[in-house]
């Protein structure tokens, strides 16, 4: 399959990507087109206009290739064409042409960890068998135990459960997540120049950027050592060192060769083609390893997703963020919530608590130098689904380990009294996740033009974060001196200057000297010279 030709995208800006807002595309749950009760291309492409008047600047969807869907299309059968649940490939030219029209790029997922287990290498792998060229594209490996009844070594999957499966000549493979999803062997020079060719085919249809899921993950270490302990022998899971400690199956030093083979591809590209990196690591600084000139463009900062609500965590994350990113040259990358993680009002305390305190978040992340990742439903104020009925739930780690990530991927609504709130065209009832009757005050319907909604804050933050001198550019922050409780810095350029302060100290304080407010996650009152800012509350400040 050929791509079709597609015109330069958008800019010769080869730098957006720097400071950029970016919404993340949750595919099957965003708009669906055609009654299907699962989200579509097309249904993306309908709703352009809304991402555009929300004031983003570029799309990130969620895998749509041919897959079986066992886990949500992170198990890709066939990396060059779209999924019929999600249209064909003629939907997505239409809908990057369409979006390139309205200003807004679009960055596509891109998973070389693993495969499905359908795609033709791995049903060519089962077929040959044992020592064959078809293996070698995996990570086949003989058991341990007198009868090769025993997995390979420890290792786990994030699923929970081993990380091994046996098939039926004796051998077993890896498989890091779901038993669907076996991981390629990326020391196999065939793997590697498949997904450079992968590369050019998106890039050839114009999209801006990937998305590298499990960009941590490639690379295994030499001889699949035994991590030396596993949920079934110490009661410890081995995913519970992510991003704490090293995996023999994870952040490996030859992973890089993989992402500098990668850069020249990007760069061939005019508009600024850029990647980001889904990574975890043990530390900063080999979390930094992944970006630089020669290698990824961004990594997410998950430290601040996973900071707590107090001013001391949030304050050394991103002290620690800003601090590595001067000295990788590179932007840093904040993310608040995403499909994998429960969404930040529940985190926050949920109910009316959580809101107040997701919003405040959202001042503090849009006015940080860098760029800045929008999970869809959060700009409408969505707390998570903590009550789906188990037999609706559709992740595949929830059957291994009883946990899931379905509550954070109902489909988002629109408009309307009813689920699935204007989900589908008009008159459909059909959702492939059902939403509570509590979102229906939650809609985009029910948001839009009303004043204090959270749609319309981050509607007035993007916009005055677009326009205003002292947001421009990725330069750094100056803290200032506050109460115990409250963060305060300063961004200055161009003549102007924005302060944003973040009240977590459990007291309305005043705050003056700071200019006048453009912004507030709460409503303020004057208070002399200064203004009243409330518990779990945000606001932006400006003198020019």
């Amino acid at each position: 399959m050929t791509s079709a030709p597609h015109p330069t995208p958008l800019t010769a800006d080869d730098d957006w990507w720097r400071s950029a807002v970016v919404y993340q595309v949750y595919v099957r749950s965003f708009a669906d087109s055609n009654s299907d009760g699962v989200g579509d291309l097309e249904g993306i492409r309908q709703r352009l206009p809304y991402l555009r008047d929300l004031g983003v600047d570029a799309l990130w969807l969620t895998p749509f290739y041919t897959s079986p869907q066992i886990d949500a299309g992170y198990d890709v059968a066939d990396y060059r064409d779209v999924d019929p649940l999600f249209g064909n490939l003629g939907d997505f030219d239409a809908m990057i042409t369409d979006a390139h029209a309205l200003g807004l790029r679009i960055i596509v997922d891109l998973v070389p960890n693993h495969t499905s287990s359908a795609h033709p290498w791995f049903t060519a792998a089962l077929a040959a068998g044992p020592g064959s060229p078809e293996r070698e594209r995996y990570l086949f490996a003989e058991g341990k135990g007198e009868q090769g009844e025993l997995p390979p070594n420890d290792w786990e999957s994030i699923f929970g459960g081993p990380a091994w499966t046996r098939v039926p000549d004796g051998q077993w493979y890896l498989h890091l997540f779901d038993p669907a999803q076996p991981d390629l062997n990326w020391r196999h020079p065939e793997v590697r120049v498949e997904f450079e060719d992968v590369l050019r085919f998106w890039l050839d249809r114009g999209v801006d950027g990937f998305r590298i899921d499990v960009a941590h993950g490639m690379i295994k270490a030499e001889g699949l050592p035994d991590v030396g302990f596993n949920s079934m022998t110490t009661g410890q899971r081995q995913s519970e060192l992510l991003g704490k400690g090293r995996l023999p199956y994870f952040d490996q030093d030859e992973v890089h060769d993989i992402y500098r083979a990668w850069r020249p591809i990007l760069d061939s590209y005019p508009g600024g083609r850029m990647a980001v990196a889904e990574a975890w690591a043990e530390t900063p600084q080999r979390l930094a390893r992944y970006i630089g000139p020669d290698e990824l463009h961004q990594a997410f900062s998950f430290d601040f997703l996973d900071a707590t609500w107090s001013a001391d965590s949030f304050r050394k994350v991103i002290d620690t963020a800003l601090a590595e990113s001067t000295i990788v040259g590179a932007p840093t990358t904040w993310v608040l919530s995403n499909h994998d993680r429960q969404r930040h009002v529940t985190r926050y305390g949920d109910g009316e608590v959580g809101l107040r305190r997701a919003r405040a978040a959202a001042l503090l992340m849009l006015s940080l130098p860098g760029c800045a990742y929008v999970y869809q439903g959060e700009e409408l104020g969505l707390p998570e689904v903590l009550d789906l009925p188990d037999e609706l739930r559709q992740d595949p780690a929830f059957l291994r380990t009883g946990e899931s990530r379905d509550g954070c991927r109902v489909p988002i609504p629109w408009s309307g009294e009813l689920a699935p709130y204007g989900f589908g065209p008009e008159g459909s009832e059909l959702s492939w996740l059902p939403a509570p009757a509590t979102w229906r005050a939650l809609s985009v319907a029910a948001q839009a033009g009303v004043a204090g909604s959270t749609l319309e804050l981050y509607r007035a933050a993007l916009r005055i974060r677009h326009e205003h001198p002292a947001l421009a550019g990725t330069d750094g922050i100056t803290w200032l001196e506050t109460e115990p409780g409250v963060l305060a810095f300063r961004r200055t350029a161009g003549g102007a200057e924005l302060t944003c302060v973040v009240n977590i100290s459990g007291a309305e304080v005043t705050v003056a000297g700071h200019g006048r407010p453009v912004v507030a996650s709460a409503d303020l009152t004057e208070r002399g010279d200064g203004h009243v800012l409330p518990v779990d509350a945000a606001a932006w400040f400006e003198r020019r």
